[in-house]
């Protein structure tokens, strides 16, 4: 099998984006007049205790007199603070936080000096209501990621160990390394290229990073594990399975988007932080069709037969601690609600549901395709466990020019691995 040239071409434009941002960046820089920070940008309070933040004010005017003002973008979430009379050069304070309701916003400093540069000036505050419930959170937030990530190796090790590939779907394989690559490429360009960082911060100014380090190994580690599982692909037994036309037109078509993003985003049409979101989009596109070339072809088979059971298994446990993860966040940080109403005072009495479920649907692409992930994991199951429980194949694989009775040197391969596993081949007669 034969690797597209598609699919290793995000890796080797990775280089040319980090080179051609860098080079076309303007670095920013902080006004000489002085500059209003935050030490830190984001602060997790938890309700019934108050906190403090340090900030500072650096400034070469020795003279320089400016009053602070706060702003918060969502109210009641902490009380209102005074206003803050400064004097420079240099002037280090606190801003006192006094949770009231949980929640999530942004405080904003704003100076009566407009010289000073404020855009550092801000915090993301969240109000809990447990400590506890933060600590469960972080916990199931690292079980789904290793159950994610140790998600690939059942199958490379069931590959290693049948020193074959038949019964894994190459188009499913060809789809998923496509997107992982697409989805490393995101990962890596957001988390250490700067200007593009920049970028990001020019349009989400009180925003922080999506990408953190663990979204980089994770990328990494599956785009390695699929290449692994490539390899296997061209080196064990896998019959006439190849990668559909299908699914050749499909990747090519991809392929096509990005490279005319690309070309936009060198003709300085598009930013390059466009060009990698056009890259998260062919990810999530792939995600949505990747699973359904699989699922057909064990429906064509009526066997789950080389298809590893522990790789659904775990991706079902990951997707599954990934929505409680969410649930948790929502009820811990969502404000209850308080107002009389037939149907809310029933979630009020039982103190449980969120007023606002935002931090659930407010991403509403990455809880679809966990569902849907879930989703498909479930019919893998019901394929493997009920429809095909220890079914052997009932349609060899073979490719599209083959002619049926040339077939045959794969019927004597599944006959040859059902007996290696004890089980009887599926032509012989239980009549006698």
């Amino acid at each position: 099998m034969a690797l597209p040239v598609h699919l290793i071409l995000p890796w080797i434009l990775l280089f040319d984006i980090w080179f051609l941002a860098t080079a076309g960046s303007v670095a920013v820089q902080a006004t000489d007049h002085g500059v209003l920070k935050v030490d830190t940008p984001e602060v997790n309070v938890i309700l019934g205790q108050n906190a403090t933040v340090p900030a500072e004010l650096h400034t070469n005017d020795t003279t320089l007199a400016a009053t602070v003002s706060f702003e918060f973008q969502t109210w009641n979430i902490v009380a209102n603070i005074s206003d803050l009379d400064l004097v420079g050069p240099v002037a280090s304070f606190f801003i006192p936080l006094v949770p009231v309701n949980p929640g999530e916003t942004v405080l904003l400093l704003h100076s009566s000096d407009t010289d000073l540069d404020v855009r550092n000036a801000f915090i993301r505050i969240t109000v809990s209501k447990a400590e506890w419930l933060n600590v469960v959170s972080d916990v199931v937030g690292w079980l789904y990621f290793v159950a994610w990530s140790a998600s690939f190796y059942p199958q490379i090790f069931q590959n290693w160990k049948r020193q074959s590939v038949v019964g894994l779907n190459f188009d499913f394989l060809a789809l998923n390394i496509m997107g992982f690559v697409f989805y490393g490429v995101f990962n890596v360009a957001l988390y250490y290229i700067t200007p593009i960082q920049n970028e990001y911060f020019a349009r989400h100014p009180t925003g922080i990073n999506p990408v953190q380090l663990n979204d980089v190994i994770f990328s990494l580690h599956a785009v390695v594990c699929c290449l692994i599982t490539m390899g296997q692909c061209l080196i064990y037994e896998r019959g006439h399975q190849t990668v559909s036309k299908t699914c050749g037109l499909i990747m090519a078509a991809i392929g096509l988007a990005i490279v005319v993003s690309l070309c936009l985003s060198l003709s300085h049409v598009m930013l390059w932080l466009d060009f990698l979101y056009v890259c998260s989009y062919a990810k999530l596109g792939i995600t949505l069709i990747k699973y359904v070339p699989q699922a057909f072809m064990n429906y064509r088979r009526k066997s789950t037969h080389g298809w590893s059971i522990g790789n659904i298994l775990l991706d079902f446990t990951g997707g599954t601690l990934s929505i409680c993860q969410m649930l948790i966040l929502a009820y811990n940080n969502g404000r209850n609600i308080r107002a009389f109403h037939p149907v809310q005072s029933l979630r009020c009495r039982l103190n449980i549901f969120p007023d606002d479920w935002g931090s659930i649907f407010g991403d509403p692409t990455k809880f679809g395709l966990g569902f849907f992930s879930i989703l498909f994991d479930v019919f893998f199951m019901l394929q493997h466990y009920v429809f095909y429980r220890n079914a052997v194949p009932h349609e060899p694989l073979a490719s599209e020019d083959e002619e049926p009775a040339a077939n045959g040197n794969d019927d004597q391969t599944f006959e040859d691995d059902d007996r290696e596993q004890g089980r009887p081949p599926p032509y012989q007669n239980f009549s006698n």
